[in-house]
């Protein structure tokens, strides 16, 4: 059986135009095309691209991923090896959803969390630096890949961003307890510097972005639960926070 690219395109999520992408890079050829110019896509191909939609989890660059795939092409090993990098990902994910998780039982009680568990999924770095050394180094001598090199991750900076956003998440759900308006001053501030912290580590967002942001967390059961469970209320009071100072700075 032939799938078109608006077939495969609803069967992936993956958008007619990246796959035109993957098309136009070599990274997924279609199976044929047909006269009238249609691309078609086999068994082959779906299998091709959820290899490379694994390998993208993974955080993984489209030019190394096409790499790693002309150099082998044994999908069970490719398979097994995903698996062993996504567990190990997961595992850490895990951890750090507990803590975060906790934090929020913690804020919601208005009790303070214990500093020794404020930071677990963060702090082995040795650990979590030596598997990814382990995965490069896998990498290099089974696909000869010498300069690939997988980030390590920099766990000060990434407790530092867990603080701040528990502190901004904290001081939200105080102010809504406190009857602070959502266009107060004060929340623009909170908003303000919150954005401020978050561009200066990296994480480049515009107020019209957070806003969004804010519109899907109302929409997405996981982030509604989550908000709400901090505080009643929560997710509407942020949201319409966002909207505000959003708007705000467009009318000045």
């Amino acid at each position: 059986m032939l799938y078109t690219v608006k077939e495969v395109s609803e069967l992936s999520h993956v958008t007619i135009k990246t796959l035109h992408h993957y098309h136009k890079i070599g990274l997924l050829l279609p199976s044929k095309v047909s006269e009238a110019g249609y691309r078609l896509y086999g068994s082959k191909e779906l299998e091709r691209l959820q290899e490379i939609l694994f390998y993208k989890e993974l955080d993984f660059p489209l030019d190394q991923i096409k790499k790693i795939m002309e150099q082998h092409s044994d999908r069970l090993s490719i398979l097994s090896k995903q698996e062993e990098l996504l567990l190990s990902r997961k595992y850490r994910l895990d951890n750090i959803v507990q803590t975060l998780r906790k934090s929020i039982s913690c804020a919601k009680e208005g009790e303070a969390m214990d500093s020794m568990e404020m930071f677990k999924g963060f702090e082995n770095e040795e650990k979590w630096n030596k598997a990814l050394a382990e995965q490069n180094q896998y990498l290099k001598e089974t696909y000869g890949m010498e300069s690939f090199e997988v980030a390590s991750t920099d766990v000060q900076e990434i407790n530092e961003q867990a603080v701040e956003a528990v502190t901004f998440m904290n001081n939200m759900a105080s102010s809504l307890r406190e009857g602070i308006k959502h266009n107060d001053e004060r929340i623009e501030n909170l908003i303000r510097n919150h954005l401020g912290f978050m561009n200066e580590h990296g994480n480049k967002i515009t107020t019209n972005d957070f806003a969004a942001q804010t519109r899907f967390f109302l929409s997405d059961d996981f982030h509604l639960m989550m908000l709400e469970s901090q505080q009643t209320g929560l997710a509407y009071y942020l949201s319409a926070a966002a909207e505000s100072f959003a708007e705000s700075l467009l009318s000045k």
